[in-house]
């Protein structure tokens, strides 16, 4: 109980204003590893940002499996600082992230498929080529550019045509991205 008490108190210094602070109480999370992982979960829901982006920081080091799907859940989160660590976290969580972050790309809201399609190409299993591909046909732009860099990162051959075909996307950044994928492939 003590333990998860001093946990629980570590993870308030994500609230410091000091990026300092905030990065060592991360790395001293991260030494605690698999203990402090259901406290981390909890503060992924916490009201104050720092501390969402923080725990979710500090789990993508742990990489720890229960986290994937908490982390999946806060892809949606309202503040675009915590949905980009939380894209980060999951790409570091490895082929165990895979199957639910393809998941994810089905998700009914776009800021869970673009994160989950940024994950994807920062893990770079190919196990995620076809359902990428896939998405690239989807409505929002961040998702068709997030799919598009992830293509690009998993350096498969198979996406060279699909990437070709949203060259002329309605949205520059998504032609742009594609593009780069493109040159990262010949």
């Amino acid at each position: 109980m003590e333990k998860e008490e001093n946990i629980k108190r570590l993870i308030q210094n994500f609230k410091d204003n000091d990026d300092h602070v905030r990065r060592q109480t991360s790395e001293l999370l991260e030494e605690i590893g698999e203990p402090a992982v259901d406290e981390l979960i909890q503060a992924l829901e916490d009201e104050d940002r720092n501390v969402r982006r923080g725990a979710a920081l500090a789990l993508g080091e742990i990489k720890d499996e229960r986290a994937i799907n908490p982390l999946i859940k806060t892809l949606n989160d309202e503040n675009k600082w915590v949905r980009r660590q939380v894209s980060g976290s999951l790409g570091n969580m490895g082929d165990a992230a895979v199957d639910p972050l393809v998941d994810a790309l089905n998700h009914p809201n776009w800021r869970v498929r673009g994160g989950a399609a940024w994950a994807l190409g920062k893990i770079g299993n190919k196990k995620a080529v076809e359902p990428l591909i896939k998405a690239l046909d989807d409505e929002s732009g961040f998702v068709r550019s997030g799919t598009a860099w992830a293509l690009g990162q998993l350096g498969d051959k198979q996406a060279i045509e699909p990437l070709n075909k949203i060259t002329d996307d309605e949205s520059t950044f998504v032609r742009k991205v594609a593009k780069v994928s493109l040159k990262r492939l010949e």
